[in-house]
């Protein structure tokens, strides 16, 4: 965004000097831009923005449909000029081209056009979302048919036994263009699509390639199975791994530029099965990280509680919950907001997923004997205020995470427990005193995504009473009409119905009523029903909210916290 309009957006009272401030800086850190910080931060909204550059500039703000928009207009523009400026040609009239834009002030752009086109430019305004949404439905999509053409039809043997890899022409099948296409769209469609994770897979007689979207895995395409030592080995050396070691574990990094879309950077791990290798992709898009807390699924009492917790001086926070439930997420957005010039922050992490300016970010190496407790030993000789703990994985890191917990250091860490309750139990059978943890344990979130409906195909959807019921809502609820919606599946979905996630939450706050039951060596169903008397809400009670807000769907509630029957509400409850 041009410096012109940033103050513009200042003078205009769109927002504040120290808000531009602290989006320049994010602009900075992320490689983002400013008007995407901006709305990222929630300073304003993109159709703010958009309305009031149309009145200042007097420029016609308009909607985009890529369907309407006829092929021989869209060709009048080089493909490259329209990425890289992020444009749209819409129609011709005369010797005037007209083209949305979301920045009326770049002035290379416009005469990049005139001068190609040989055609005068009328500028209208549209939202860089929708110019986004188009660019992907008009480039976005990755014929695999045509780029797997490129290889031919011939055979290639079938290698079982890394003794028998001929290293020397593996290693130039990596390079050959066919491969590097191959693995290049593969990398591009997955960051198109929003996947969090590529699954690279070897069967006996298939082979296969999956990405996870919005938590679901998704079969993308099935290349012959002559490519699985060319694929898999490309990948390796982007990662910088042994091509010729093929019978052990490997872990590795690739950081990608993606043109516009900024850097992305993919966790790379490699297993060896019984068929070949099999690789796991992890992308970390930087720019998509949420530290804003209030966006991130908290209703608001458990915000309240979860923010009471992280701004006391001492004492423990837990987040809880399976492998990819967005913990660190939430550990990051909780330090994001303890990072202040007068306090210590240290990590240990495994692996570091993404960077934070001003804090110190230590990454475990097992192997060489830098486990989280040797990292917690030496950060109380670093003078810490803050420390952070990726998982809690053994007593030996437990009893330090707790003595640091009550010699007055705020710890933050993990734990992989299907609810906040059943973590008692969980530290208990590790070893850790019970007197122990309720002396130094604050707050216990437990924590689940579920996908979110897609705001394009979104529409009402009629569900039985007996099912709503069965759930967990209340019969009266569900008497005075209980709204439920649905998305009936579209192009911007991919026809799932969803597109994105939300997090849901169970905090559970340590009050004496439960500390005094943690000491009597109560169940963990015990201590839940005891937290939900004293005001917590289950992960179903926090799905449900999600369903009345039309934020998600009765399925993925029963799904994602099918483990909580029995505590969906305290009408399910008995209370």
């Amino acid at each position: 965004m041009e410096p012109r309009i940033a103050e513009l957006l200042v003078r205009g009272g769109i927002v504040t000097r120290e808000q531009l401030t602290q989006a320049q800086e994010k602009e900075r850190d992320n490689g983002s831009s400013t008007i995407k910080e901006l709305v990222r931060l929630g300073f304003t909204s993109e159709e703010t923005l958009t309305d009031f550059l149309a009145k200042h500039f007097g420029i016609e703000r308009v909607e985009i449909n890529p369907a309407e928009i006829e092929d021989a207009i869209f060709a009048l523009v080089p493909p490259q000029l329209v990425q890289k400026h992020q444009l749209i040609p819409l129609k011709l009239l005369g010797s005037a081209l007209t083209v949305a834009m979301a920045d009326p002030t770049d002035l290379v752009a416009i005469n990049e056009i005139k001068f190609i086109t040989g055609y005068g430019v009328r500028v209208v305004l549209a939202s860089p979302s929708a110019i986004k949404k188009a660019l992907e439905r008009r480039f976005g999509g990755v014929s695999y048919d045509e780029v797997l053409k490129k290889f031919g039809d011939g055979e290639m043997e079938v290698i079982h036994e890394a003794d028998d890899v001929n290293l020397q022409e593996l290693q130039q099948a990596t390079m050959e263009a066919p491969v590097v296409t191959l693995v290049n769209a593969i990398l591009a469609d997955a960051a198109r699509r929003r996947a969090s994770d590529i699954h690279i897979e070897p069967y006996e007689k298939i082979f296969r390639v999956r990405f996870r979207v919005d938590g679901v895995l998704q079969e993308i395409m099935g290349p012959p199975l002559r490519l699985r030592n060319p694929l898999v080995s490309r990948l390796k050396v982007m990662a910088g791994l042994d091509i010729a070691e093929r019978r052990l574990t490997q872990d590795g990094r690739i950081k990608l530029k993606m043109g516009m879309a900024g850097e992305l950077d993919v966790r790379v791990s490699v297993l060896p099965t019984l068929f070949g290798e099999k690789v796991v992709m992890r992308l970390l898009d930087k720019t998509a990280l949420q530290l804003d807390m209030s966006k991130l699924g908290f209703d608001p009492k458990t915000l309240e509680d979860f923010h009471e917790a992280i701004h006391k001086p001492y004492g423990m926070i837990l987040i809880t919950g399976p492998t990819g439930s967005g913990k660190s997420t939430t550990l990051y957005s909780a330090l994001s907001e303890l990072n202040k010039a007068d306090v210590n922050i240290s990590t240990a992490e495994d692996p570091v997923e993404y960077n934070l300016v001003g804090i110190n970010q230590v990454q475990v190496r097992e192997q060489i004997g830098l486990t989280f407790a040797a990292c917690l030993r030496s950060f109380l000789r670093q003078d810490p205020d803050i420390i952070m703990v990726g998982e809690i994985r053994d007593l030996e890191t437990a009893q330090i995470a707790v003595k640091a917990a009550l010699t007055g250091h705020l710890v933050l860490s993990t734990l992989h427990t299907n609810d906040a309750p059943s973590t008692v139990d969980r530290l208990i059978n590790m070893g850790v005193e019970p007197f122990l943890l309720t002396s130094s344990i604050n707050i216990i979130a437990a924590q689940r995504l579920v996908r979110r409906i897609c705001d394009n195909c979104k529409e009402p959807v009629e569900v039985t009473a007996d099912a709503l019921i069965n759930l967990g809502v209340d019969p009266a609820e569900v008497g005075a009409g209980f709204a439920t919606y649905h998305g009936r599946g579209c192009a911007n979905c991919n026809g799932t119905g969803y597109r994105g996630r939300l997090a849901i939450y169970e905090v559970m706050v340590l009050h004496e009523a439960l500390k005094e039951m943690i000491l009597r060596a109560a169940s963990a169903a015990e201590l839940k029903r005891e937290a939900v008397k004293l005001g917590m809400s289950t992960l179903r009670m926090s799905a449900l909210q999600k369903v009345r807000d039309g934020l998600t769907t009765i399925e993925e509630t029963a799904r994602v916290t099918d483990t909580d029957k029995g505590f969906g509400s305290v009408f399910s409850m008995g209370f």
